[in-house]
């Protein structure tokens, strides 16, 4: 599991719990001045997730208004690069830094630089979203590169690289208890390599990050596309080469140094899928067959055959297997 905190204010006693937000925030991020019409009633739902030096925090208060201001970043300035995510549920957000500012909604991101004075609020409605602090000298991005032209204004999480960071960073908040020690720091590394290839993109500069960056961020693009299409029996390595505008011999060469192949994942991908579902007891009912079609595919010969030879076992037996362990509380 990922190193994990939680502030929740129903912990306090109602007449502290703004303070302790305050105070809360303030030491755990960094220091700024936060207001709210809330404060005598007022809530939050917040946990902290430490990804080496990297924090994501998914939130959820009252509406707030946040500032970093010239006296602040004198007294601390922890030289983060700020990101939020900002979700559904949450109401329209107003962002500035600098000469800029932004109506930021549901699916959007923001980014904000902690040694510069900054603003945050909302009118009225709950914020909703995620937030992540990276420290800006970890970012593979060139020293000289310079971020005016993206601090403090509306990015899309819907579209290229907005996207998949955005499906990056819900999914390790949702799934935090899936991963380990071992897995950190490669997740810290993928984090990294997305958030830099979504500033990147937003100044278009891809040709800003240095090699090996943008090698990356091709490698999680197309790792993205096929678990989003491995449900297509269409899906090959030649399918995947088209949809990035590479040829078949430069995704093969790009895979084998990551040690694998696109086939492997495509029937990885495809075989995880089938096991969940396979293990799922509310499509007990479901064929076999029709779970093979949906994970994309094709002959069930052909689906039995890749499966017992990952599993040791047939798909019905494995399903079989699965729902006894779930009913027999002697397993």
């Amino acid at each position: 599991m990922l190193t994990e905190a939680e502030f929740r204010t129903d912990a306090l006693q109602p007449g502290d719990r703004f303070a302790g937000w305050q105070q809360y925030m303030n030491n755990m991020i960094a220091p700024m001045e936060i207001t709210s019409s809330h404060a005598d009633d007022f809530w939050a739902d917040h946990r902290l997730l430490r990804i080496e030096d990297t924090l994501l925090w998914p939130a959820r208060l009252h509406a707030s208004c946040f500032r970093r201001t010239p006296r602040l970043i004198r007294q601390s300035d922890p030289g983060l690069l700020h990101m939020t995510l900002v979700l559904p549920g949450s109401g329209a957000m107003h962002v500035e830094q600098g000469r800029v500012r932004s109506a930021v909604e549901a699916h959007d991101l923001y980014f904000l630089d902690t040694s510069r004075p900054s603003g945050v609020w909302t009118d009225g409605e709950p914020i909703v979203g995620v937030g992540v602090d990276i420290p800006r000298s970890l970012l593979p991005l060139p020293m000289d590169t310079c971020l005016d032209e993206v601090l403090g204004r509306r990015l899309s999480g819907r579209h290229g690289f907005g996207a998949l960071l955005t499906q990056f960073v819900t999914h390790l908040v949702d799934r935090a208890e899936e991963y380990g020690p071992a897995d950190v720091a490669r997740l810290h590394r993928v984090l990294l390599d997305l958030a830099a290839g979504a500033l990147a993109g937003e100044l278009d500069r891809e040709t800003a990050l240095p090699p090996e960056a943008r090698t990356g961020n091709l490698v999680l693009a197309i790792r993205s596309f096929i678990g989003s299409n491995f449900h297509d029996p269409g899906l090959t390595p030649g399918t995947v080469a088209a949809a990035h505008y590479i040829s078949t011999r430069q995704l093969h060469r790009l895979f084998h140094r990551e040690g694998t192949t696109v086939a492997t994942l495509i029937r990885s991908r495809r075989l995880e899928r089938a096991r969940l579902d396979l293990a799922d007891p509310r499509l007990v009912d479901t064929p076999v067959q029709t779970i093979a079609a949906r994970c994309g595919f094709g002959a069930p010969a052909h689906f039995s055959r890749v499966f017992r030879a990952a599993q040791g076992m047939s798909p019905r037996d494995y399903r079989e297997a699965r729902l006894r362990e779930r009913t027999d509380p002697a397993r």
